[in-house]
């Protein structure tokens, strides 16, 4: 986790916010609290230009609530946690998709389980964004493109084209059939890959499986294509008469 994490908090009570101010100080230096606001107005301002990391938001306040000043913003891209007096006020929270609320009198314990909770987001957040630059140059850059680059749970795995046999999609997830019989589950979905696949190698015989055209060797009246290593791959009826035309 990157060693600062900037919040801005807005609550129109001003012992509210001294309260929560001193607790975040107390229980996590690591955040730095880059303003505190009691107007919404003025925060709004602040949440465009400054993009924090995340936000304490109370709900009820005179002129506009909390909900409304979020509808007001043109991106949100920081963990809210909602702050208010008002219990009812919680399934609204999570219509917004907060990461948590905390009840005023603000609980030490309740604001380090909703904290660590943004905390964990926050950095997962920064994790896949990093992967996926990482990702995007190593496939520049990877022995002119010849390899692809799989991001997998437990690093990247660089594999040369001629080794997929199959690519096959489930669950935003894309498993990797290869000619030496391993199998490599990425994160990642079968359309990432697709873009990088040479298209005089690779057919997408079905909206979740993309084979290699080397290492077909049958077509079966079932609607299956049988790969070298015995694998039955489905094959649509639409993509079927590409398929052919592709031999053709």
């Amino acid at each position: 986790m990157k060693s600062s994490i900037s919040a801005i908090l807005i609550d129109d009570e001003f012992s509210a916010l001294k309260g929560l101010q001193q607790k975040l100080h107390k229980n996590f230096p690591e955040i730095e609290i880059l303003n505190t606001f009691q107007q919404p107005e003025k925060a709004i301002e602040a949440l465009q230009q400054k993009q924090p990391d995340l936000v304490f938001l109370d709900i009820q306040m005179p002129r506009m609530t909390g909900f409304e000043l979020l509808t007001k913003l043109k991106n949100i891209d920081f963990q809210i946690i909602f702050v208010t007096a008002y219990n009812e006020y919680a399934l609204e929270a999570l219509k917004v998709s907060a990461v948590d609320y905390v009840l005023k009198p603000v609980d030490g314990d309740d604001l380090i389980i909703a904290v660590n909770k943004a905390l964990k987001l926050i950095e997962e957040k920064q994790t896949n964004a990093h992967q996926a630059n990482l990702v995007k140059l190593l496939s520049k850059t990877v022995l002119n493109n010849d390899k692809i680059v799989i991001p997998t749970t437990t690093g990247l795995s660089f594999i040369t084209q001629e080794e997929i046999l199959h690519l096959e999609g489930y669950d935003g997830y894309t498993k990797f059939h290869l000619s030496t019989g391993e199998t490599i589950i990425s994160s990642y979905n079968l359309g990432k890959f697709e873009k990088k696949l040479n298209p005089n190698l690779f057919f997408k015989c079905h909206k979740s499986h993309i084979i290699q055209i080397t290492r077909v060797r049958n077509l079966e009246n079932e609607g299956y294509i049988l790969l070298e290593n015995k694998q039955r791959v489905p094959i649509s009826k639409t993509n079927k008469k590409l398929f052919l035309e592709f031999f053709s």
